[in-house]
């Protein structure tokens, strides 16, 4: 699952990066030297996903896309990381009545509806703006401060858990001063989850910007390309036969999240100690099966083998021996 999700999240990437030298047009181009594209092409030579309602290549819309994924991915997470991490550190170390402040906070927005927290972020951050940063900056904080109560409960906890290790009451012992003991002792062993974390977080970062797109909070395609915008574009298309308009969009969605969730699993499989352990017992057991020996040689035969027979000696049908 590792290999597979590495090589599908890498040709994510590497769309992400040449898009300017892969995608054919520009993401909001609509004709050329030949003339205007047209709307609801079928796939051709000159355009091999077609054209959408609008007249935009779906090739170039697709690869465009990718882009527009992966720039909100990451700034909704380092967002997401720097404020969760650092709110979660401080209330998880220091406690206080601001720790139990936080709490009450984020657990009301983690119990909140993720999506309609995004939605209604997204209407108030926007401020009508359409442009690539605009739209981009507006789903990426809108999915930010849904996250952030994922990393501060998560860090919260493992603070609370470390700091009454002993290691860390020996550095108070020593003297040594908070902001050492938080950032060198507390801070390395309270994050060793986080790349399991970002890893979901950045599959639901891409699903929500699909959805924002969809209902229709997204980004304007004259903007960027946005794989929830072309899906909600293309929803009269499919009852009229026109396929490929919403097939390849959603296809793009599907593989990227299926790509990061897969790497996102396998992280959590080669992190976890119980699941080790099993592998483990399960390799020596099949080893064991394979080098089993009884006296007189290997187990093939009867329960001493061919080369372990004695002379004389045979078994009948039910395995039972029988000495002549």
């Amino acid at each position: 699952m590792l290999v597979a999700g590495l090589l599908m999240l890498l040709v994510f990437v590497l769309c992400a990066i040449f898009a300017p030298l892969l995608a054919p047009y520009g993401f909001a181009q609509r004709a050329d030297a030949d003339g205007g594209f047209g709307t609801q092409q079928p796939p051709s030579a000159a355009h091999p996903f077609g054209t959408t309602v609008g007249g935009y290549d779906v090739l170039s819309r697709v690869i465009w896309g990718t882009q527009t994924a992966i720039l909100v991915i990451i700034v909704a997470v380092l967002l997401a990381i720097f404020i969760g991490v650092a709110l979660g550190l401080y209330a998880g170390y220091f406690g206080g009545w601001l720790d139990r402040i936080l709490v009450v906070v984020f657990d009301a927005i983690y119990a909140f509806p993720s999506l309609l927290l995004a939605i209604v972020l997204s209407i108030v951050i926007s401020g009508g703006q359409s442009n690539l940063w605009g739209g981009v900056l507006a789903a990426a904080g809108s999915i930010t401060v849904v996250f952030i109560p994922q990393y501060f409960r998560v860090i919260r906890a493992e603070t609370v858990r470390i700091k009454a290790e002993a290691y860390v009451e020996s550095a108070k012992v020593l003297g040594a001063p908070n902001r050492r003991i938080v950032f060198r002792h507390v801070f390395r062993n309270a994050t060793r989850t986080l790349p399991l974390i970002i890893t979901l977080n950045s599959s639901e970062a891409i699903l929500t910007l699909a959805a924002l797109g969809f209902l229709g909070f997204g980004i304007e395609p004259t903007a960027a390309a946005e794989w929830g915008y072309d899906l909600n574009k293309a929803q009269s298309d499919v009852t009229s036969g026109i396929w490929w308009t919403a097939l390849f969009p959603g296809l793009a969605i599907v593989f990227t999240v299926l790509a990061i969730t897969l790497v996102g699993e396998s992280l959590n499989d080669l992190a976890d100690p119980r699941l080790r352990g099993r592998r483990r017992v399960a390799q020596s057991a099949g080893e064991v099966a394979e080098t089993s020996v009884v006296p007189g040689g290997a187990l093939d035969a009867g329960p001493g083998g061919l080369a372990g027979l004695e002379d004389g000696e045979t078994f009948d049908e039910h395995g039972i021996e029988v000495k002549r």
